[in-house]
């Protein structure tokens, strides 16, 4: 037994090398080659063991086992590092008080956990350096977590508690260490024994100089056993900390391994034994219960039928096959014109009448080479003409439908459909043709005018245009693949040509146009190279086939030789070839790829132009491949003579420029090449269009676009670039302008549903593509777009104010919202119902807003509250399900009716539209009493009569009196397939029909032997079809928008207006401004413009200006600006975030944006906003303010509208509301601590701050504050917002930083003081209503100002020492931006429209006085937006406006001496110093100027300027094209290194005199879905919708290499096994067009490409030793294939018809469920079915171990709108956890052994994400209220983290369990675990 007086001597520690003097060798014992040396990163003597064998290299302490260390510290530290590469053991005797001896060993050498009486063995797991790429584990290491020790292992402490372990595995008491012996491959600098917990990272000199108190038990580490840390970095950075035991179960079981990077937690007390906190459950309150109880009543069906769901389909309706006959007649009678004799007033359609229309000559279309299975001719002229197909049919054409056609189709909005890769230039330059689906269209650019090429009966996959544009062909895709040949001039379809190919994708003309070539696949799925002689077509003749040819060879393009009509080239996966016909045959040979063989080459071009000294085959080719590889290709000698590279961006190099042009390196994709005689363009996957030479030296031209180009096209006079993208927009570039105007805007998907605003003459459309666009009827340009960044909260249904510019969307996650247009904003939003909403509608007379959702909950709510309240709802009153969106709901034409399908799909209910008071039920399946089958409705729709019409599942129409239900009359075979909307219109007359692809028109009355007209265009089901308001069109969606002109005679159309006295609103200009005339005195222009403005509701006409009250109250400036964000380039984003903003006023235009003041359309309601005529010059208002406002109101919820500029702050418009019940936990207690972030948010406003003299760098990624350490990498993270941060601001001292954020809808905005030096929350203040637009702090640090958004426009005044509000001034207009003088603390400058205001601060006791003077712009610029400023030191004030224009200001006489045009777009940031400007805009350039001549020109008190003379002094110095919108700056004080943010979400560091910009931040823009650690815990890779997947390190966080796959969203990710041949890892990525992508981290390229699946790739996952891939589809579908060949090994069909969620793989852990095999596997499905697997793949074995079924009440048919069905195993052997929809939001977990459930955990809300740690029985789960919850399993201890902005779908923890990744939105955090 040891005495008091042994252990005394031993506190607090002791120095055991010290103690033993182990230099001297005399107390210790060493063998072997063990030696010392200086070591460099701890700058001390070490002592270094090598030899691989421990019983021969070893370090023996004490020197013979007969003695003893006699150490009784509780804790034993060892200061080592392992021997890369190699195994290392060390042995402990521990004495117990017992009297025995324990041996405890740890080793990397152990594989598992063993003991005995006598021995512990434990594993110990090595962590490699941060920042390794390439490490591992060996192979021989069971499940790859044990093995060698990697090769950059870094210093480590390890600290082991003897006296747990003890106690623990042997049930013994510790008494003392006896011994020590460190054995082989190990490096060693220290062991220590202690009763203290030490804290590493803390040393005695820290801990003294900042006074902390620690607790009991713990200490500082002392100075002998510190690793040295240089000054800013941090200890955990740089070295590991081993502590066990530590938090949680390890894997391996009982291993010793890498901890947590903070501070040990809380030592355990000697006589606590294991310390569990008390837990705390997971209840839900009783008015939870109460409302999930309710719900559930709601959700309980009642006994009724089963529903059959609408079914769709993509081919045209069929139509009996006639033989085509020449006509002389240029208008044919059509077969819908003949039909049978009504009966007894019900009246029957053949169905067989089909219309198609183009603007053509009135020639005859002669078809020839057709054949019997065309189902539709076509017919082409001037004025479009009805077709007619032979009938035996009587005609009686004196009662038929008249006008006949009655439609004629004006313009299409869409681009693309089966291809993006379609486009060519007429060879005038003045038109434009693509393919839009079925149809082909011809624009002209200057006009937007169209025509149309009608005649495909599928989407068109390929088109050509030869030389002349004298000829075009088109090709349509499907397995009966047709070629047409079309007259370009005449529109009129020349010949048909019937191949033997599908898929055919691409068609080239000769030079002539006398040889056509097209490339498709033959019925074996070969490539099929067809050549065709087209000369005779345009003559009548036919086209013949010259050669064709059978190849195995990947061909995606091929174009004919401009110089020889017999020669062809071609490029695929892995060639590029010349072709050649001679004869009858097609021979080709092969290109000397060399080294390049294995490229995917996209495109290829010739080299232009003829040279008498040059032979006509001598000429260049230039081919293109996704690796960025351009080569350049001699023809001739068929030889590459040139290879170039265009390199992404490079992070990791600070000497070398961002953008690279060729060279070597990982490659930017180039999609698509064209050439002409003085450049080539090239379209990459980046989204750049860029214009080289063609040595391709430089770019000397380049514009950015929205998405990957798929396609660029030089025109033939070599002076504009046609560009189209993978996103359906369609540019071109005007070269000698440098000019971008987009032609064309389109979804990318299909079109849900639309709502028509006449008096705007604007109509609003929402598609799968998750966006809401609206956009002009008249021009058909894109006006604005909504966005919504998850496919859950897709919009599912619009409808429009009828008299307001506003307008109601319904989502699929039940979120019912109501924008404001003009301003973008969001006035209203509701979340009542559970599933997608199948419709929403205004009332007629606006006073009332309905909506309905699919599990059939009605809504009412009142428009005339701003917060649109509801009034009331109902449950189980429509009919469920989906197929009757989005038009489920109808509303008489006077407002008083209501009327629906439901609550059966066999009843329909009318209800008083204002109290939704039943009032009448119809049963439609006992109408029709001799129907053997039960008849349900599917669309309703009231007349202007107050009839009720109703479409049936029979394909009826029936007419039934609204009052009384009786049925009038109905019409049978309306449509082939079953009706998907009807629309009657304001006259009566006309009955509008709409069923798959067809369009019919009806006479209302069904009086004529004809009733009716059919329309045929679209290739896919329309999803909708109306009359305008005015009844002078029609409009259909579906795939496309369609526009036609409804031709029925104006005399019938009592009350609609012309459409020529419509004038379409324009686009903005973004130039000069300068030459905005005037047009007389204001007061006259006030008179002008509210007589204009009264008389536009009944006529139409737009005013002509501005309206303007004769006087008003003076208020401080007026707000006039029209939102017009629909510009023509493509640089301007348009507006795709929604700003939560109460309703406001009617909104005018700014005339400041068009040289035409007569081109915009008034608003309505102006006469609520109070508008100010400002006099000239300057007006001096003072306001004395203590704690108060006394600017004057602006009247009844009056408010400015958001201006047109982007400098003003939009919040990112977010599905998710936050969870206000969440708690945090309280400081120092929380389970997780968050690591990092990764991303910057490029939608704030100057939210980013660097200080040169101290380093501080700070941002914002969505609610947190970020503060990074620019040389080490590390964050730091201030947390205390919930909504998005705006802006923030930095004191001169950078001791104080501010951050703002929004408040939400129902809040104010939260101003948040941070102390810099210990991140400490100092104060939070709030004010603003809306967001926060700007943050300035004084010279001297002592106020700051604060500037509200449009919201609530004004300026608050506050003191930095108390933080108590000095003084407010409230405005009526938008202000951007404020700034206090350097020169003098008292005076500041804010600016808004067309003014800037100067202002001075008289103090008064403690409060404080603004004096404020308005200063217009000079009357030469005319009306802009003031949107920055900034200061110099000698009283001179720069701003920047909207327009591109720099004013130059004397801030003594306040006055403008001076202006210059800096940029052709906004400019939006300024910074100033010196002698030395920079601006940065909207068009992604940043300038810098220098303004030394600005002082010299500075006039007198007196003088004047003369502007156009002097504007030559200021010198445009340097300029960078930066990846965004500049929205934040900060430069040193020289102006020569800065940093700077763009709307890309990045952060850049600029470097003038090295004219260099480096990528400091960088993120994802698109929603992430997937987010996965690697096994080896060195890196992790995402994953997104842009189709990217990114592979970063760890711990610091570094994008090493980026996959990028185009026109694809990669949908899941996940990693696979070590790679023997490169020693790294490879990634999986599963896409949604059904392929899995394998790619080589370390060789950085993809390796394999397979199809598992034909839908998108939902989930994917490695078998647990990597010999199989697994993989979950879309349609349910679970296929296993062979990653190395890609051969398909099986396909479980079980879940077929529920997308799979999630596929996970184990070991089996154990043998008692009866199965053999090595492995456990699930697989989830929506359905709430998991499945479970026991396979062994060596032995091709897979059997079924358990099916699990989860109940839930009612499920709904769409389970989109519900969470998710998430499944794992647990930690715990046999038991796997789910979570999912059902009747209590919970988490399941299942035995698989018992077959039961063993518990369940209450939840407060559905779990989107889920993920257990295999450290103990922890979990977390995420949510859609930005919650993510951290739950002990076992006792239901939680606690929640709300730092995230969004919804947390995407939750993950690392094998170890240490680190966590979580995923909202484009966020990812990384986090580390501390535990509960």
């Amino acid at each position: 037994m040891l005495t008091m007086s042994s252990r005394a001597w031993q506190h607090p520690y002791v120095n055991v090398f010290k103690h033993v003097k182990l230099e001297e060798w005399k107390k210790a014992n060493k063998e072997g080659d063990v030696t010392t040396y200086m070591d460099k990163m701890l700058k001390c003597s070490v002592f270094r063991i090598r030899g691989s064998i421990p019983a021969s290299n070893f370090i023996l302490l004490p020197k013979t086992s007969s003695q003893s260390l006699g150490l009784t510290g509780r804790y034993f530290y060892l200061l080592f590092r392992p021997t890369p590469n190699k195994h290392f053991v060390v042995h402990l005797d521990v004495a117990a008080e017992e009297g025995q001896v324990i041996r405890v060993s740890f080793s990397n050498l152990f594989k598992e956990f063993k003991s005995t009486a006598t021995w512990l063995q434990f594993p110990l797991l090595c962590g490699a350096a941060s920042g390794s790429v390439y490490e591992s584990t060996a192979k021989t290491a069971k499940d790859g977590l044990v093995g060698p020790t990697p090769a950059s292992v870094r210093w480590t402490c390890l600290v082991m508690d003897l006296r747990y372990v003890l106690s623990i595995y042997l049930n013994r008491t510790h008494s003392h260490l006896k011994s020590i012996r460190l054995c082989a491959n190990m490096v060693t600098k220290n062991v220590i024994t202690s009763d203290l917990l030490l804290d590493p990272g803390l040393s005695f000199s820290e801990f003294r100089q900042a006074g902390m108190v620690l607790s009991e038990g713990t200490a500082p580490m002392p100075r002998e056993m510190c690793f040295p840390v240089p000054k800013g970095s941090s200890w955990h950075d740089l070295y590991d900390y081993i502590r066990f035991p530590s938090d949680g179960t390890k894997m391996p079981f009982d291993s010793i391994q890498k901890g947590l990077n903070n501070p040990p937690p809380k030592e355990l007390g000697a006589s606590e034994g294991l310390y569990r906190e008390e837990s705390r459950c997971v209840s839900i309150s009783k008015n939870v219960q109460d409302r999930v109880s309710l719900i559930q009543q709601i959700t309980t069906p009642k006994p009724r039928a089963r529903q059959h769901a609408l079914l769709l389909t993509s081919s045209l309706p069929e139509l009996t096959s006639m033989p085509f006959k020449n006509s002389n007649s240029p208008r044919l009678a059509g077969l819908g014109s003949q039909g049978q004799e009504e009966d007894n007033s019900v009246t029957r359609d053949d169905g067989d009448g089909v219309h198609v229309f183009a603007h053509c000559n009135s020639e005859d279309d002669v078809t020839a080479g057709s054949t019997d299975n065309e189902e539709v001719a076509v017919v082409n002229a001037a004025v479009p003409q009805p077709l007619h197909l032979a009938s035996t049919k009587p005609a009686k054409q004196r009662y038929k439908l008249h006008p006949d056609p009655i439609l004629k189709l004006n313009k299409i909005i869409g681009f693309g459909g089966a291809t993006m890769r379609c486009a060519a230039w007429a060879h005038d330059g003045e038109e434009v043709v693509y393919p839009c689906h079925a149809i082909i269209v011809s624009m002209k650019v200057l006009s937007g005018h169209q025509r149309f090429f009608i005649g495909h009966t599928d989407k068109v996959s390929a088109l050509a245009l030869n030389t002349k544009s004298s000829l075009l062909a088109s090709a349509q895709t499907g397995t009966h693949c047709v070629v047409r040949l079309w007259s370009y001039s005449k529109g009129q379809c020349l010949t048909m040509i019937k191949t033997h190919t599908h898929s055919l994708h691409s068609l080239s003309f000769s030079y002539s146009g006398g040889v056509l070539c097209g490339v498709g696949k033959d019925t074996h799925n070969r490539t099929m190279v067809v050549v065709w002689n087209t000369q005779h077509v345009p003559k009548g003749g036919v086209a013949s086939v010259i050669a064709k040819a059978h190849t195995d060879v990947d061909i995606q393009t091929m174009k004919i030789a401009f110089f020889d009509d017999t020669r062809m080239v071609s490029c695929g996966m892995g060639n590029v070839r010349l072709w050649r016909v001679r004869g009858s045959s097609l021979r080709s040979c092969p290109v000397n790829l060399g080294e390049y063989h294995s490229l995917e080459f996209t495109d290829l071009d010739f080299e232009q132009g003829h040279t008498p000294d040059r032979p006509p085959d001598d000429r260049a080719l230039f081919a293109s491949s996704r690796s960025g590889h351009i080569l350049d290709i001699d023809y001739v000698s068929v030889a590459i003579k040139n290879v170039r590279r265009l390199l992404p961006a490079q992070q990791s190099h600070a000497h070398r420029r961002e953008k690279q042009t060729f060279n070597t390196g990982p490659g930017i994709a180039v999609n698509s090449i064209s050439v002409c005689g003085a450049f080539c363009a090239t379209g990459s996957e980046d989204g750049f269009l860029r214009l080289w030479p063609l040595d391709f030296s430089s770019v000397f031209l380049e514009a950015e676009h929205e998405g990957p180009l798929s396609l660029v096209h030089v025109s033939s006079d070599g002076l504009s670039v046609l560009a189209a993208t993978s996103t359906g927009n369609l540019g071109y570039l005007d070269v000698s302008s440098r000019g971008y105007r987009t032609l064309m805007r389109s979804h990318t998907a299909t079109v849900l549903g639309f709502s028509v605003d006449g008096v705007q003459r604007q109509i609003t459309t929402a598609s799968k593509d998750c966006t809401v666009r609206v956009w002009a009827m008249d021009s058909a340009q894109q006006l604005y777009d909504f966005v919504s960044e998850e496919d859950n909260d897709a919009p599912c249904s619009v409808a429009f104010h009828p008299s307001l510019p506003v307008f109601a969307c319904g989502s699929n996650s039940g979120a019912v919202r109501v924008f404001d247009i003009p301003t973008s904003s969001l006035q209203a939003q509701h979340r009542q119902h559970r599933g997608p909403v199948v419709g929403v509608l205004f009332s007629p007379d606006g006073n009332h807003l309905y909506s309905a959702c699919s599990l059939g909950h009605l809504a009412l709510y009142s428009t005339k509250q701003p917060d649109y309240h509801i009034l009331r709802v109902l449950g189980n009153v429509v009919a469920r399900g989906m197929d009757r969106g989005p038009g489920a709901l109808a509303v008489s034409s006077d407002s008083r009716h209501l009327a629906f399908v439901g609550p059966t799909e066999y009843t329909v209910t009318i209800m008083d539209a204002h109290s939704l008071d039943e009032l009448l039920r119809i049963d439609v399946s006992v109408l029709d009493v001799e129907s053997t089958t039960l008849d349900s409705a599917l669309r309703v729709c009231f007349s202007p009569s107050a009839q009720l019409l109703v479409t049936t599942s029979a394909n009826k129409i029936l007419w039934i009196n609204s009052s009384t239900g009786r049925l009038l009359r109905e019409v049978s075979k309306v449509h082939k397939h079953q009706c998907s909307s009807l629309a009657v219109s304001k006259d009566g007359r006309y009955l509008l029909t709409a069923g798959h692809t067809t369009v019919k028109v009806w006479d209302y009355n069904m009086k004529l032997d004809i009733n009716s007209q059919v329309f045929i265009g679209h290739s896919e089901p329309i999803t909708q079809v109306i009359f305008t308001p005015d009844q002078m069109g029609v409009v259909s969606v579906g795939d496309a928008v369609f526009f036609w002109d409804f031709l029925a005679h104006p005399q019938e159309m009592s009350g609609c207006r012309s459409p020529t006295a419509v004038l379409s609103p324009p686009r903005p200009c973004k130039g000069r401004m300068d030459s905005l005339p005037e047009t007389g005195p204001r007061q006259s222009k006030c008179q002008q413009s509210k007589t204009e403005f009264n008389g536009i509701l009944s006529n139409g006409e737009p005013r002509l200006a501005v309206p303007r009250p004769f006087s008003s109250p003076p208020v401080l400036d007026v707000s006039a600006a029209w939102k017009a964000g629909h510009g023509d380039s493509s640089f301007a984003s348009l507006s795709s975030d929604i700003e939560e903003l109460q309703p406001g006023p009617i909104h005018s235009h700014d005339p400041a944006h068009s040289s035409d003041p007569t081109c915009y359309p008034a608003p309505r309601h102006a006469s609520f906003l109070r508008i100010i005529e400002r006099t000239e010059g300057v007006n001096s208002i003072s306001f004395q303010l203590a704690n108060q406002v006394t600017a004057q109101e602006n009247g009844d919820d009056s408010k400015p509208i958001r201006p047109d500029c982007y400098k003003h702050f939009k919040p990112c418009y977010r599905t998710s509301t936050l969870d206000q019940s969440a708690v945090a936990p309280p400081p120092g207690q929380e389970g997780l601590t968050l690591k990092a972030v990764v991303g910057y948010n490029g939608n704030g406003r100057s939210n980013m701050a660097w200080n040169p003299d101290t380093g501080l760098f700070v941002y914002s990624c969505g609610c947190v504050v970020v503060v990074e350490n620019l040389q080490t990498g590390s964050q730091r993270h201030w947390l205390g917002h919930t909504e998005e941060i705006s802006t923030l601001a930095v004191t001169h001292d950078a001791q104080m930083v501010a951050s703002a954020s929004g408040g939400g809808a129902s809040s104010k905005s939260l101003i948040c003081i941070w102390n810099v030096q210990d991140g400490s929350h100092r104060n939070s203040i709030s004010y603003h209503k809306g967001s926060v637009q700007s943050l300035a702090f004084s010279r001297d640090d002592l106020y700051f100002l604060s500037v509200g958004d449009c919201q609530e426009p004004g300026v608050a005044l506050w003191s930095t020492c108390s933080f108590e509000l000095l003084c407010t001034v409230n405005a009526h207009l938008p202000l951007h931006e404020a700034a206090f003088s350097p020169s003098s603390t008292s005076q500041l400058a804010y600016a808004g429209n067309n003014a800037v205001f100067f202002c001075c601060i008289h103090t008064r006791g403690r409060g404080a006085e603004l004096q404020v003077k308005e200063v217009e712009l000079p009357s030469e610029i005319g009306e802009a937006e003031v949107t920055c400023l900034c200061y110099t030191l000698n009283s001179i004030l720069f701003t920047g406006t909207n327009g591109g224009r720099v004013c130059v200001w004397d801030c003594n006489t306040h006055r403008c001496f001076m202006t210059w045009e800096a940029d052709d777009g906004e400019i939006g940031v300024m910074f100033c110093h010196g002698n030395r400007l920079v601006t940065g805009s909207n068009t992604k350039k940043l300038r810098l100027w220098s303004v030394a001549a600005v002082q010299n020109l500075r006039p007198s008190n007196s003088g004047t300027t003369n502007q156009q003379g002097r504007n030559t002094q200021v010198l445009l110095e340097q300029e960078m094209i930066l990846d965004g919108t500049v929205v934040s700056v900060a430069f040193d004080d020289v102006l020569d290194m800065g940093i700077v943010g763009t709307t890309a979400g990045t952060l850049w560091y600029i470097n003038w005199p090295d004219n260099t910009s480096i990528r400091l931040i960088s993120g994802h823009k698109s929603k992430v879905n997937g987010v996965v650690c690697s096994p080896d815990e060195q890196h992790f890779v995402t994953c997104g919708q842009d189709g990217s997947v990114r592979v970063w390190a760890l711990p610091n966080n570094e994008l090493l290499v980026q996959f990028q796959v185009l026109n694809q969203s990669c949908e899941c990710v996940c990693w696979g096994p070590m790679c023997v041949v490169d020693g790294g890892r490879a990634v999986a990525g599963g896409y949604s067009d059904g392929f899995v992508r394998i790619f080589s981290v370390a060789q950085a390229q993809m390796k394999l490409r397979l199809q598992p699946q034909r839908s998108a790739v939902c989930a994917l996952q490695y078998s647990e030793h990597g010999q199989v891939l697994l993989s979950g589809g879309r349609d349910g579908c679970v296929v296993v294939s062979c990653p190395i060949t890609g051969v398909t090994l099986r396909i479980f069909n079980d879940h077929k018809g529920a997308p799979i969620t999630t596929i996970q793989c184990t070991d089996k852990q154990y043998k008692e469920f009866g199965l053999e095999g090595n492995e456990l596997w699930l697989a989830v499905s929506v359905d709430r079915r998991v499945s479970i697997w026991a396979a062994d793949w060596t032995k091709d074995k897979c059997e079924l171990l358990d099916w699990l079924t989860f109940p839930a009440p009612s499920p709904p048919e769409d389970a989109a709108s519900l969470p998710p069905s998430v499944a794992a195993f647990s930690p715990e052997r046999g038991v796997v956890v789910y979570t999912g929809y059902a009747a209590q939001k919970e988490l399941t977990f299942y035995c698989l052994k018992k077959k039961q459930v063993l518990r369940t955990v209450s939840l407060t809300d559905w779990a989107l994400s889920l993920s257990p740690c295999v450290k103990g029985k922890l979990l977390v789960t995420g949510s859609n209220q930005r919650v993510l919850k951290l739950i002990d399993t076992s006792s239901g201890r939680f606690q929640d983290f709300m730092w995230h902005s969004d919804s947390v779908h995407l939750c993950s923890f690392s094998p170890s369990g240490t680190r966590l990744f979580t995923a909202a939105h484009s966020e990812v955090f990384l986090w580390t675990l501390v535990g509960l």
